[in-house]
């Protein structure tokens, strides 16, 4: 029988019978094609998705590292995924930020729109070089820049990047905690679906060489609901604690909170929200004032 089959398949005659074979079975293709399915053939591959924007994301730290910059790189990654508006590269190293030619099909300044420095801390690998032509991309070029919590954290002795960013670190006076939110600006964007007063466990930042009259305060701490004894951490006199502004650096648009210091934080749809459309605002997408205003009335400002 092995010889029968054995000749059979080197016959001249095997095309012809192959032929035959099809024309009494006009559906063998058909059901081949099912049998292919039935063992797992993969499907033809979809349309490759034309995202609108594209955007880096910077998570190396140098100092302090916070166990939700992996949440928070992650959480952009998927946001522009599942809007479609984005792509985004991910990085724990700052190669990319740069105009220079880096060759093997690595992305550079000039491919992304925005920056989101993702709880970045210390002093970052960047020459002097990069440092000008990262604010050339911001202030220049009109790309946008998002700080995620500790990007405040960060490059203490660039002066430029304090300017841009609004201000610096200077303590977390309660640490994490049931923070008490006021919403100062409603139709901004990226703050428009959090009520009036709302309370957040998370850990603010309290910031130094920051103003209001420099920044659009979106989000602050009610100081009427903060307790301020004992606690030498406490080093601003007026008791203003912005929790997330606006800016604007030369045409570049600039979107800072301290939101998003835990995990958790990363789950909760309210934070979500805030840096989607953060992200968004700083693509040009959406409009959002950008002019600083006083404090409300009710927290002793003007």
């Amino acid at each position: 029988m092995r010889r029968f089959w054995k000749f059979l398949f080197f016959s001249p005659a095997f095309p012809l019978l192959g032929a035959l074979m099809l024309a009494i079975q006009p559906n063998a293709t058909r059901a081949w094609g099912q049998t292919a399915a039935s063992m797992g053939t993969p499907p033809p591959p979809h349309p490759k998705v034309i995202h609108l924007k594209h955007v880096l994301v910077i998570g190396q730290t140098k100092g302090f590292e916070h166990d939700s910059v992996t949440d928070a790189m992650v959480a952009i990654y998927v946001m522009g995924q599942k809007s479609g508006l984005w792509d985004t590269v991910l990085r724990t190293d700052t190669e990319l930020i740069t105009t220079a030619d880096l060759g093997r099909n690595a992305k550079n300044l000039n491919y992304f729109d925005a920056l989101v420095f993702a709880s970045t801390t210390g002093e970052l690998d960047l020459s002097a070089d990069q440092k000008t032509q990262m604010m050339a991309f911001i202030h220049d070029q009109g790309k946008g820049f998002v700080g995620i919590h500790a990007a405040l954290d960060t490059n203490y002795t660039w002066p430029e990047y304090g300017e841009m960013i609004g201000g610096w670190f200077d303590q977390h006076p309660w640490g994490t905690f049931e923070a008490p939110i006021v919403n100062e600006d409603p139709n901004f964007p990226a703050v428009r679906h959090f009520p009036k007063e709302f309370v957040k466990y998370d850990e603010i930042y309290q910031p130094k060489s920051w103003s209001r009259d420099k920044v659009n305060v979106l989000l602050s701490l009610d100081p009427t609901m903060l307790d301020y004894s004992n606690n030498p951490r406490i080093h601003r006199a007026d008791h203003d604690f912005p929790v997330a502004w606006s800016k604007m650096y030369g045409k570049g648009r600039v979107f800072y909170s301290t939101l998003g210091h835990t995990e958790e934080a990363w789950q909760d749809p309210d934070i979500r929200t805030m840096y989607f459309e953060a992200v968004k605002w700083v693509l040009g997408m959406t409009e959002g004032s950008t002019t600083p205003h006083g404090r409300p009335a009710a927290q002793g400002g003007q």
